[in-house]
């Protein structure tokens, strides 16, 4: 009998972009907060106590520096695995909004609804919602294609993590449920042997018990 394929997802530690209140994406993400680094070796310390992910195959991040400090602070936890870098991983882009704060941003572009129009760019040079999710989805793909029967660790975003769900779980595109993924907190999906994806575990942060709360994103 095959091995399952095992995709575990991991949302980032907090950023220090969320902290100063600044949209963060490729050209302006400066990492880990203080605090990020905290629920990052939280997470290294439990993986290492519990053994839930020994013998995983593979630990992928995105490109941005939130997302790589937080596989390299648990890679230890994972037999000191190598961080691959997948670009298409990164976080939602906001064009040229990024590097804005919240603040500027809503006085340049309003809050557009992107539930409603998920065909509209975040701004000028952006990616819409729709494109975003295809962006995402579409890696996530042909990572467990390439990973058939394999444990496949990601780090990753919150809004890549959304994007999992929909796709693997063939779920509405937009506007079914509203997800708020912590810091740090596993989400784990399988493949059945009919094929079809099954939700394991989603926000699963029991490590984080004792740490402060995060700072939280807009709108929350």
């Amino acid at each position: 009998m095959s091995k399952p394929t095992r995709l575990v997802l991991i949302r980032h530690g907090e950023s220090r972009v969320t902290v100063a209140r600044v949209i963060g994406g490729s050209r302006t993400c400066t990492g880990l907060s203080e605090l990020g680094v905290r629920q990052a070796e939280a997470l290294r310390d439990r993986l290492t106590a519990t053994g839930e992910l020994d013998g995983a195959d593979v630990l992928v991040s995105s490109t941005l520096p939130r997302a790589r400090e937080t596989a390299e602070i648990v890679a230890p936890a994972l037999g000191g695995l190598p961080v691959e870098e997948i670009d298409d991983l990164r976080e939602h882009d906001p064009g040229e909004a990024d590097g804005l704060s919240f603040d500027e941003f809503v006085e340049r572009y309003g809050s557009p609804d992107l539930e409603q129009d998920p065909y509209l760019p975040l701004s000028p040079g952006g990616e819409s919602l729709a494109g975003f999710h295809v962006r995402a989805a579409t890696a996530l793909h042909a990572l467990v294609r390439a990973n058939e029967g394999r444990t496949v660790v990601v780090a990753c975003h919150g809004g890549v993590i959304d994007a999992a769900l929909r796709s693997f779980l063939r779920l509405p595109a937009v506007g079914a449920f509203d997800l708020f993924t912590k810091n740090t907190a596993l989400t784990e999906l399988v493949r059945a042997p009919s094929g079809r994806w099954r939700l394991l575990r989603y926000n699963d942060a029991a490590h984080l018990a004792g740490l402060p709360e995060a700072t939280p994103p807009p709108g929350r």
